[in-house]
């Protein structure tokens, strides 16, 4: 399987998906880290994906949204942004509404 089909397939896999470096439970950079915590503070289940642990997935991920920074967080299959835009979105009280949907559909 091609990168961008294994990058779409994490996507597909769940409703919210974070690639990252590291792990919500060990996070190798700040951004990824904060990230995290505010998916967990909306109290919703997420997949993550660790971009370090897979080169191909580093390299790539960037062009597959056209996004060229991590964290990327997707939400039904589409990216909602990286750590700015996550964190803007929790604080205005939009990310929880969206990420509890987005569990619904799936359940």
């Amino acid at each position: 399987m091609d990168v961008m089909e294994r990058i779409q397939q994490a996507v597909d896999s769940s409703p919210v998906v974070i690639f990252m470096k590291g792990t919500p439970q060990m996070p190798m950079c700040g951004y990824s880290s904060r990230t995290a915590q505010v998916l967990q503070a909306c109290d919703v289940e997420f997949s993550h994906v660790n971009v370090l642990a897979d080169a191909e997935i580093f390299e790539n991920l960037p062009r597959f949204a056209n996004w060229p920074t991590f964290p990327q967080v997707y939400v039904n299959g589409e990216l909602i942004g990286g750590h700015d835009i996550t964190l803007e979105m929790f604080q205005k009280g939009e990310l929880k509404p969206m990420l509890q949907e987005a569990a619904k559909k799936q359940a």
